[in-house]
């Protein structure tokens, strides 16, 4: 394992903080940019069905050259097939695009309250089949909300290990991390730096040149700092050194303080609200 520092999640599992993301990167420069991640020292890598880059991730696992139980892989249901049967195969499907037998960690991607009756209780219990068979070493959710996690809560016997929602400085989200918090959930930011949004925010850049880092870096610090779990992504090799460089400086309360008061609310959002996305993927 890299340097990175761990999160201990409620089963137990070890997570290391920082991985690599390959949301939107095209299917076939995947491969090559998680190859360069791990020579880099990233062992964390997020990836999902909906992203279609799955087997890329799983070429770049059998080139590296590492052992696999030190390497965390997480994947994502695809928001088509949250009936039990369809959640299955899906699954199947991704462990075959990747090439493993297991995935560390394995979330249902959106809610879709609006969909299948709003059932999202059923497709989470298939979650708990694909633990209790170890093909999952974790299990959790992604964007779901706090009236979400406590419909899990009333009617399920397994507390998401994650929930990986969007969180950067302009959209705190703060009820959701809170509940999470409470209730032993490990938050998981996607969008750490608002697509780019807040790198030219005043406050952020002022706080960088006083620490001699990036504004990337230091909105990543931000994060590692509250204790999010995090996985930038780039395909620029510059871009992702710079994103694991983030563990050999600290900011200061008041510059922690400063960029929290940048939360926009809802307004701040890049991606949509989860209680009303609906997307399937034809």
């Amino acid at each position: 394992m890299s340097a990175v520092p761990g999160i201990t999640l409620n089963d137990g599992n070890v997570i290391p903080q920082l991985g690599f993301g390959v949301f939107q990167i095209d299917p076939d420069e995947t491969a090559e940019a998680t190859k360069r991640a791990f020579e880099i020292g990233y062992r964390h890598i997020d990836t999902a069905e909906m992203y279609q880059n799955e087997a890329g991730v799983g070429e770049a696992v059998r080139d590296s050259g590492l052992a696999r139980e030190d390497l965390w892989i997480t994947s994502k249901l695809n928001n088509g097939f949250h009936e039990p049967d369809a959640a299955r195969r899906a699954f199947d499907g991704t462990l075959e695009a990747l090439g493993l037998d297991h995935v560390d960690l394995f979330l249902i991607h959106w809610p879709l309250p609006t969909r299948y009756d709003g059932d999202f209780v059923s497709t989470w219990k298939v979650l708990e089949e694909f633990k209790a068979d170890g093909r999952s070493r974790s299990i959790g959710v992604s964007n779901f909300q706090v009236a979400h996690l406590e419909r899990l809560a009333q009617e399920t016997g397994t507390v998401p290990a994650v929930n990986q929602i969007e969180v950067h400085p302009y959209l705190d989200n703060a009820e959701v991390r809170a509940y999470c918090r409470e209730h032993g959930i490990a938050v998981e930011a996607w969008s750490p730096i608002a697509q780019g949004g807040v790198l030219k925010d005043d406050a952020i850049v002022s706080i960088a040149e006083s620490v001699g880092k990036s504004p990337a870096q230091v909105t990543l610090r931000w994060h590692v700092q509250r204790g999010d779990i995090i996985f930038p992504k780039s395909v620029t090799p510059d871009r992702i050194r710079e994103n694991y460089e983030i563990f050999d400086f600290e900011l200061s309360d008041e510059q922690m303080q400063q960029i929290t008061a940048l939360d926009k609310g809802e307004q701040g959002r890049t991606g949509p609200n989860p209680d009303e996305f609906d997307y399937i993927p034809d």
